[in-house]
């Protein structure tokens, strides 16, 4: 943990009032590594994510994706993040699209899995990432889908794809450009057609980390972002579910942090924080970031996935697993409570063993209803397909049957 990672974190938990008592230092994982040592337990056989979808669990490519990028953030649970890489490698298949289908956003997605396993984006599961993806870029310099369903090419896609390019030797500048055309206020909106623009939290704390990272001025969308921070350090999403989550707070403390808004990072750290379940929650779900101040539900896997980077304050154009840990410590805890309760944060106060590991069972990842880290609606083809190959479920099949349905 760098210097001013660790100084964020102090800063947040000092500022969380009613915590449980403390124990001694050395007993207790920081906060990222008890949120990675829970979210390398949620891998299905050990090596992927699943999302529900009318009572069937189908691999979530993409939020598979999102458990690698945070485990290496957190510098922790490489035996984990290693086997997950290799199951995207081996049936990227239909996440990338086959035949003459191509999707922007999942390849550029792999593209950084791969550059921050240590793998060769050029050969990943026999496929050339870097060459895929910069064959999508169109003469405006958009990344865009190849598809008969619909191009769901969008802001969070254009930054990912220049992230990774970025990483690979360099992003095209035209590229850059297009993806540096903010809204009016200073933000950056996730629909890209979308006429009047409005600003996303989301799509915004991408584009932040693309431009910093490319040596663009992102002054403007920072102070946007600060602007709509909360009280309590959270950041809402965008309609249909427009309120208060920990997926947006992690995507926005990235970007606060990697753009030198420490304060502000500080701030929503603290937030994340007091959403992480401690040992007053159930023992299946210790370590987890809840979503939102409900509590701990299916929407954990998700929002503790994007929270982790924004909690270790990392860049996707810096995360990496050199120098990671090949497990997670999970937090100990004395007794497992039967009922739950809200979460707090992940200080506890015994050296018990640890019931919350690197291996275990499944807690069921989120319904596509639940889906809320993009702000996209969820229902109309159109708006799943987004969703999806987004935000990376990678079930891009769900929207081929509808279309012919």
């Amino acid at each position: 943990m760098g210097v001013r990672t660790a100084a964020r974190v102090a800063i947040a938990l000092a500022l969380i009032v009613g915590t449980a008592p403390v124990a001694a230092a050395d007993e207790q994982p920081g906060p990222a590594e008890a949120a990675a040592s829970w979210l390398a337990g949620q891998l299905a056989d050990g090596t992927h994510m699943t999302t529900t979808f009318d009572g069937t669990a189908y691999p979530d490519h993409g939020l598979t994706a999102d458990v690698v990028l945070a485990l290496d953030a957190g510098g922790v649970a490489q035996d984990a993040a290693s086997a997950a890489t290799a199951w995207l490698a081996a049936n990227s298949g239909a996440y990338l699209g086959e035949g003459d289908e191509a999707y922007a956003g999942a390849h550029a997605k792999l593209a950084l899995v791969a550059q921050a396993q240590g793998a060769d984006p050029t050969d990943f599961g026999g496929v050339d990432l870097i060459a895929r993806l910069t064959a999508l870029q169109t003469d405006s310099g958009r990344f865009s889908d190849k598809s008969q369903y619909g191009d769901y090419s969008n802001g969070i896609s254009q930054a990912l794809a220049v992230l990774a390019l970025h990483r690979a030797g360099g992003a095209p500048a035209d590229a850059v450009d297009f993806l540096a055309k903010a809204c009016p206020d200073g933000g950056f909106r996730l629909l890209i057609d979308q006429e009047p623009c409005v600003s996303d939290v989301d799509a915004t704390g991408y584009a932040v980390q693309a431009l910093v990272a490319v040596g663009r001025d992102a002054s403007a969308a920072l102070d946007w972002l600060e602007g709509k921070q909360r009280a309590d350090g959270g950041f809402p999403g965008s309609d249909p579910t427009p309120g208060v989550n920990a997926n947006s707070t992690g995507l926005a403390a990235t970007a606060l942090a990697v753009g030198g808004r420490d304060a502000a990072a500080a701030k929503a750290v603290t937030y994340l924080l007091k959403r992480q379940v401690d040992c007053s929650g159930k023992a299946a779900a210790r370590g987890a970031i809840a979503y939102d101040e409900g509590g701990f539900d299916s929407r954990a896997a998700r929002a503790t996935a994007q929270a982790i980077p924004g909690i270790v304050g990392v860049s996707l154009a810096e995360v990496s697993a050199d120098g990671a840990a090949a497990d997670a410590r999970g937090l100990t805890c004395a007794t497992q409570p039967t009922s739950s309760t809200p979460p707090g944060t992940t200080q506890a106060t015994t050296t018990a063993p640890a019931t919350t590991t690197t291996k275990g069972g499944v807690v069921p990842a989120a319904d596509i209803d639940d889906l809320a880290d993009t702000g996209v609606e969820v229902g109309p083809a159109v708006g799943l397909g987004a969703l999806l190959v987004l935000g990376g479920a990678g079930l891009l099949f769900v929207v081929r049957r509808r279309h012919a349905s």
